[in-house]
């Protein structure tokens, strides 16, 4: 608005200056002076503007030769023979000259003199209009930049929020950092003892770089992270470019920014030249700084995440273990230990029928020991899951499981790859997943529930496998400190399987429901 303020004010001003000088002027002139003004003050560009007013000038007086001179040059207004300067006077201060030389049919006369003093006038309105315009267009800019740094640090900020995932948390923070600063390429390096790993690229840093080692020590890399203070190079050069070089990489500039949480400083952020300017910003350094510190925060939370999951799944493995020693004790070693006095107690024996009656009950412990054993191998991973699929190995945990544990056990199968609609099957570690998750359903319910009898359904629908398994069972408190009958271990495979677990109880029985999102293996 201030732009057109004055420059609706200039045109009056110099519209009367151009009619008083009417008195001097043909109507011809006076017509294209008027033109030139209005022209002149509709431009926003400064180099356009100084083009127009040299243009005009030599148009409007005949002049060979037109130049806008630097402040310094005189203010006299007179025409001095074959040259005339006459000042533009910007507000208050008179910073640049209109000089015109070489005029083609003699002498500068009043005409010219009047002529380029309006002439004058105008270029002054449009120079400050330019300038104005200029400043606006640049605050504009600055305004749109800080509102994408917003937008991209927000958005950071909430893709981070929702990912635990330590590699899939850096790739994001290096893809948003890229964008943010408009940089070529991006690359994450974490410390490693006296090295940094390359733990994330973006841009034109090739993923091939992932799990690379590089030194840590006498690198721009090495200053920020002992310093905890950012660092733009302007020049690529020495044992920066050297390093970089030996990962295939040549940028001419770098910005980069220490990876710092709660006073620790994990890694390195690094920006490589940015595709609208030969060098990095303060503006640019400022960003990559609130970057780099939500990247930390989300490296220090993943770590977090990770830690917890590797304890919950060393003690699902630890509490697997236990089972499997009460049933090889209790079942298996019991077992043996019975067939071991049996058998001492025959060779003790000179009764040739007891000898045979003893022996045939041998073999038959025998058979019922290798079956047990069989069971116990099956339970620990099921041949017909790695051989025939998902389908076929559940169909035969539901049998095993009525047989042993006398359950009655309704059961909805419906997957892609069994129903034929789809030629590969899930990937091994859903499939595992899902089955663990009925295995040990099916065990609570029959061992600890003292269920009845079972529904189960496993539906493959929309991107998902749904699970239900729902017993008539006594219940239990699924808020114990035990976490349940080997619920842990449920919880963890769905976890890792990228899905969902809901377990609800009460004295009319448990329902245990989970999704996980269907990941097909490769087609062979």
């Amino acid at each position: 608005m201030s732009c057109m303020r004055i420059a609706r004010h200039g045109n009056l001003s110099n519209v009367q200056a151009a009619e008083q000088a009417g008195l001097r002027l043909d109507a011809d002139r006076l017509r294209k002076l008027i033109q030139a003004g209005r022209s002149l003050v509709s431009e926003h560009d400064l180099e356009r503007v100084f083009d127009r007013v040299l243009r005009a000038a030599r148009e409007l007086t005949g002049a060979r030769h037109a130049t806008i001179r630097e402040q310094g040059a005189t203010n006299d207004k007179r025409a001095r023979g074959r040259a005339l300067d006459v000042p533009i006077v910007i507000g208050d201060e008179t910073s640049l000259t209109l000089h015109l030389a070489d005029k083609r049919d003699g002498a500068f006369d009043a005409a010219d003199q009047e002529t380029t003093v309006v002439l004058a006038g105008w270029a002054a309105i449009a120079v400050e209009n330019a300038q104005l315009y200029r400043q606006a267009d640049q605050r504009r800019a600055e305004l749109e930049r800080s509102v994408r740094a917003l937008e991209a640090t927000s958005e950071i900020a909430r893709v981070v929020g929702g990912e635990t995932r330590l590699d899939r948390v850096l790739e994001l923070i290096a893809a948003r950092s890229r964008a943010l600063l408009d940089a070529r390429g991006v690359m994450i390096l974490l410390a490693d003892a006296e090295e940094f790993v390359v733990a994330a690229t973006a841009g034109n840093v090739s993923r091939e770089l992932l799990g690379r080692r590089m030194q840590s020590t006498n690198t721009a890399a090495a200053r920020v992270l002992a310093s905890g203070q950012p660092e733009r190079i302007a020049e690529v050069s020495g044992l920066m470019r050297s390093t970089l070089a030996g990962l295939g990489l040549a940028p001419s500039s770098a910005v980069l920014s220490p990876l710092v949480f709660r006073g620790s400083n994990v890694g390195v952020i690094e920006a490589f030249d940015r595709t609208d300017g030969p060098e990095f910003r303060v503006e640019d350094e400022r960003l990559l700084v609130a970057a780099a510190a939500s990247a930390a925060t989300a490296f220090a939370t993943a770590q977090s995440v990770q830690r917890d999951r590797l304890r919950r799944s060393l003690a699902a493995a630890e509490e697997e273990r236990r089972r499997w020693a009460r049933e090889l004790h209790d079942e298996t070693l019991q077992g043996l230990g019975g067939l071991r006095v049996l058998l001492s107690t025959a060779r003790r024996s000179t009764d040739v029928e007891s000898l045979h009656a003893t022996l045939e009950t041998a073999v038959d412990q025998l058979a019922d020991e290798i079956s047990s054993l069989r069971a116990l191998i099956t339970e620990l991973r099921p041949a017909a899951l790695d051989e025939l699929g998902l389908r076929p190995a559940l169909e035969a945990l539901f049998n095993r499981a009525r047989g042993t544990h006398a359950l009655e056990i309704a059961t909805t199968v419906e997957l892609e790859h069994g129903a034929g609609t789809r030629d590969t099957r899930l990937e091994p570690e859903v499939e595992i997943a899902i089955y663990r998750v009925v295995q040990e359903s099916l065990t609570n319910a029959a061992k600890h529930a003292g269920a009845a009898s079972v529904d189960v359904v496993v539906v493959e629908h929309a991107g998902e496998v749904e699970i239900a398994i729902r017993d008539d069972g006594q219940g239990f408190d699924v808020d114990a400190p035990t976490g349940g009958f080997g619920l842990t271990g449920i919880r963890e495979r769905i976890s890792l399987a990228g899905g969902r677990l809901e377990i609800l109880s009460s004295k009319h029985g448990t329902s245990v429901l989970a999704s996980v999102p269907t990941v097909h293996a490769k087609a062979a």
